[in-house]
């Protein structure tokens, strides 16, 4: 039956052509975005994993510039207790020759006396960002040092921060207001030996460095040396110097061995964000050589679509045709 009201043809070709210009719409946006789920409303579950990684990737890029931070602190101070091991061993060398019978102790006084200065520069030179782990001149003593290392999700979707730590306590020099916090400030006992009669235990008592404004040590001696200085005394403090390079060398194995940790802790920050890029755009990111081939398809069926309801639209033309 034909009918001038009716044309189930044309109706057949608007739906196919509405189809065809949703697809269309589809794999333009695709196109123009680069991905395959953009909303929600394109595939919920992986549009919510997706949102949930990419809040945590830039969690983890907080972390890494934080280590970034870290490693600034941990390089400074490590730099700072290098350059002050040389120093001390260098006062340890001028008091081994100050030991030789006939030479000069005051001439060689006067240069461990800057060397001393020296350690004074460095330790108060070794701050960044406003922290300083060498040098404190505050009443509170400097303590453990926190530094963000890591951002984790468990299983659980529970997060939590990791933190990399640092006992300051052992890297600092000079404390200018408790002397025995710091390594260089504080009393070192020794064994000294007594003329003929070898010491077996503690019975003299060295410090280093008095800083500027400080307190001396209690119930010590300043490594000091003078015309009059005898060679027990100067063989206490080579030991005494002695032990405090000791002290220095395990607090800068240990500063070392942290600084080495947050650069392996920041590589790995840097592998873990790409990973997490890729697995997320696995699931959201559009082949776009595949979506191209489809924008290509659905513009030759929309113009197939056309035709078809041009010709189904020239059937009523052709009843007109009847009646003339």
């Amino acid at each position: 039956m034909t009918s001038i009201l009716t044309n189930s043809a044309a109706m057949a070709a608007l739906s196919t052509l509405r189809s065809i210009a949703s697809g269309m719409e589809t794999t333009q946006g695709r196109v123009s975005s680069g991905l395959r789920v953009e909303t929600a409303a394109d595939n919920a579950a992986y549009w919510s994993i997706a949102t949930t990684m990419k809040s945590d990737n830039k969690a983890l890029s907080t972390v890494q510039d934080a280590l970034g931070l870290g490693a600034a602190k941990t390089d400074t101070a490590y730099t700072g207790l290098d350059n002050a091991i040389d120093v001390i061993s260098e006062i340890k060398a001028k008091l081994v020759a100050a030991r030789e019978p006939g030479v000069d102790k005051t001439k060689i006084n006067k240069e461990i006396t800057e060397l001393k200065n020296q350690l004074v520069s460095t330790a108060q030179s070794a701050s960044f960002s406003g922290e300083n782990w060498l040098y404190n001149d505050s009443t509170t003593a400097i303590g453990t040092k926190e530094m963000v290392g890591s951002f984790t999700r468990s299983a659980a979707g529970t997060v939590s921060v990791g933190i990399l730590s640092f006992d300051a306590s052992t890297s600092v020099l000079i404390d200018t207001k408790v002397a025995a916090n710091g390594q260089l400030t504080k009393a070192v006992a020794v064994a000294q030996p007594n003329g003929a009669t070898a010491a077996t235990t503690a019975n003299a008592t060295y410090y280093l460095v008095l800083a500027s404004g400080g307190t001396a040590a209690t119930g010590a001696t300043i490594i000091n040396l003078t015309s009059s200085t005898s060679d027990d005394n100067i063989e206490g403090m080579i030991s005494a110097v002695d032990a405090m390079l000791s002290s220095l060398t395990d607090a800068a194995a240990t500063l070392g061995a942290t600084n080495k940790r947050i650069s392996m802790q920041d590589d790995f920050m840097a592998d873990l964000m790409d990973v997490i890029d890729k697995g997320v755009g696995r699931l959201v990111d559009a082949d776009m050589n595949e979506e191209s081939t489809r924008l290509k398809a659905l513009q030759t069926q929309q113009q197939l679509g056309i035709q078809s309801l041009s010709i189904a639209n020239s059937n009523s033309e052709n009843i007109l045709s009847l009646f003339r």
